[in-house]
């Protein structure tokens, strides 16, 4: 007979504190089973988690987020074939790492420059929405300083 608590409807916890309490006690516990993966099966895990407030709560397994998210970058350029479709060429060429991350840097600086300019916003997050919102007044602000 187990002793577990039986189904819990997911959905938003609409009391602050109680959701709170429940993010901080599930993160841990994401955060533990994503270290037992790491021992267990010798695997390179990361993970980021944002909270409501905006902090963020980061686990890398080996202590090395940043090996991680270099591996996974690569993955993505590399596997996921984006700079392959568009610049085969290139990759069948010697195109440094370095030459990929500053590409892929730059279409990401293109998109932010797109929102701000207020084109392809449907594809974003309501945070982002809010932290775009946010960068417009600081921006308008240090205008208006100026002047």
């Amino acid at each position: 007979m187990g002793r577990g608590r039986g189904k819990v409807e997911v959905r938003r916890i609409d009391n602050s504190v109680s959701r709170q309490v429940t993010f901080s006690k599930r993160r841990r516990g994401l955060a533990k089973k994503a270290r037992e993966l790491a021992v267990l099966c010798d695997a390179d895990v990361a993970m980021l988690v944002f909270s409501d407030k905006g902090r963020l709560h980061d686990f890398a397994a080996h202590g090395s987020m940043e090996r991680i998210l270099d591996r996974y970058e690569r993955y993505l350029l590399c596997e996921g074939g984006d700079v392959m479709e568009d610049h085969p060429e290139e990759m069948q060429g010697n195109m440094s790492y370095d030459h990929i991350k500053l590409r892929s840097r730059i279409e990401a600086l293109q998109k932010s420059q797109r929102n701000l300019m207020g084109e392809q916003l449907e594809s974003l997050t309501f945070r982002e929405v809010q932290q775009l919102e946010d960068q417009i007044d600081s921006a308008l602000r240090n205008i208006r300083s100026r002047k």
